[in-house]
C-alpha cells in the first residue's frame, strides 16, 4: 500500500472501486451509518455530491457497524435503504471495519496518512478525509463537522 490511487474496494453488490479510477478528482472519503445520531448528514454530502460531482468530486460512503451497531443493513439493501430514506445517489462500499484488526485497508492509509486529535483511531461514524487531486490526504474532520463546513475546503481544491 504505497498511495491512495493503490487501494480498492467493493461495492455492497461486490464490484470493485479502483481509487486509481479517480486521479485528477478530489475525493471526499466517509465513514457512514444509517442509524445514527449523524445520519441526517447524509443529506449535506449528497448536496455536495450533487453540486461539484460535474466539477470532478467524488464522495465515497463507506458503511460501518462498529460503533452502537448503527449500521444493521445487509449489504443486499445498503443502497437502497440509502437512497429511498436519505436521498443517496453517491457511490457506497460493501460494509467495512473502520478500526481493529479488520480495518478496510482505505482506512489503514487514510488513519496513517492523518491521525485524528490523539490518536489515529476513527471515533464514531461520519469522520470525514478529503485527499486532493494527487491522492493526497489534505484533510480530517471530526464526526461532528457538518458537510457544509467542508465546502470551502473542496471550493479550494476544485479552483
Amino acid at each position: 500500500m504505497n498511495t491512495f490511487y493503490d487501494l480498492t474496494a467493493k461495492t455492497p453488490s461486490g464490484e470493485k472501486i479502483n481509487m486509481a479510477d479517480f486521479k485528477g478528482k478530489p475525493v471526499l472519503v466517509v465513514n457512514t451509518a444509517t442509524r445514527c445520531g449523524l445520519t441526517p448528514q447524509f443529506e449535506g454530502l449528497e448536496k455536495l455530491h450533487q453540486a461539484y460531482k460535474e466539477l470532478g468530486l467524488i464522495v465515497l460512503g463507506f458503511p460501518c457497524n462498529q460503533f452502537g451497531g448503527q449500521e444493521p443493513e445487509s449489504n443486499e439493501n445498503i443502497e437502497t435503504v440509502c437512497l429511498l430514506d436519505h436521498g443517496v445517489t453517491f457511490t457506497l462500499s460493501e460494509k467495512v471495519d473502520v478500526n481493529g484488526p479488520k480495518t478496510h485497508p482505505v482506512f489503514q492509509f487514510l488513519k496513517k496518512e492523518k491521525r485524528g486529535f490523539l490518536f489515529s483511531t476513527i471515533k464514531w461514524n461520519f469522520t470525514k478525509f478529503l485527499i486532493d487531486q494527487q491522492g493526497i490526504v489534505i484533510k480530517r474532520y471530526a464526526p461532528t463537522v457538518k458537510p457544509a463546513a467542508i465546502e470551502a475546503d473542496i471550493k479550494k481544491l476544485l479552483s
